[in-house]
């Protein structure tokens, strides 16, 4: 079986410059991973060629199952004019929040792809300040259209894979499993070994497990 690469924090199949009408294109920009307690928040940018034949199946990554996020990442990485992927750390998310952390990423995926596309077309309802072109906030956009549906397919599996890489170099709190949710084991396994450097310590459970019990071995009232 082929290797995957590693996630690197930033990974792109770099975009021609010569494009014709390059500002009639749109790219689609989705994120994975703002609720998880640990890991990368990730956001990917995706260009389509018009020209080329659609890839059939594309939908929000959500409701896929892994194995076809995992084929459809193939063919969006092959056929894409261009895509970009970028991933806040948790760390990153802690100093200036999980919002703009998102925000964030969203930018610095379109400012990749900007030379080929003129307009951002961007899952939710916030447009992040400073994008070189003009932009699109659409409510579910990643189950109205296929740039922003592929992004999240890209975002999804591309986070996906880092937890499983995080859970190799953590493997108490079974990263592979809930990929950074909170889940029940993964709150139990907080609360049994406390946070590790890659838990959100901006996020309220991170912070209760992390906070010292004052009342440990005190008698309890009847």
């Amino acid at each position: 079986m082929r290797q995957r690469p590693p996630l690197s924090g930033l990974r792109a199949r770099p975009a021609p410059r010569d494009v014709p009408l390059a500002s009639t294109l749109v790219a689609g920009i989705d994120e994975a991973g703002r609720g998880p307690l640990a890991g990368p928040v990730v956001v990917a940018a995706v260009v389509f060629d018009p020209e080329r034949p659609r890839i059939n199946g594309l939908d929000d990554s959500k409701q896929l199952a892994p194995a076809r996020r995992e084929a459809l990442y193939e063919r969006i990485v092959e056929r894409a004019l261009a895509w970009h992927v970028v991933a806040i750390d948790a760390a990153e998310i802690d100093r200036i929040n999980i919002h703009q952390a998102t925000m964030l990423g969203m930018r610095r995926a379109m400012e990749a792809v900007a030379h080929v596309a003129g307009l951002a077309r961007i899952d939710g309802n916030a447009i992040p300040p400073g994008l070189p072109c003009a932009a699109e906030a659409w409510v579910n956009g990643d189950a109205r259209d296929r740039s922003i549906a592929a992004a999240s397919i890209l975002a999804k599996v591309t986070r996906d894979r880092a937890m499983v890489e995080l859970h190799a170099q953590y493997p108490a709190y079974g990263f592979d499993g809930h990929k950074g949710y909170s889940t029940p084991a993964h709150l139990a396994a907080l609360r049994a070994h406390g946070p590790c450097p890659q838990h959100r310590r901006s996020f309220a459970p991170v912070r209760e497990a992390e906070a010292p019990d004052l009342f440990a071995g005190l008698p309890q009232p009847a």
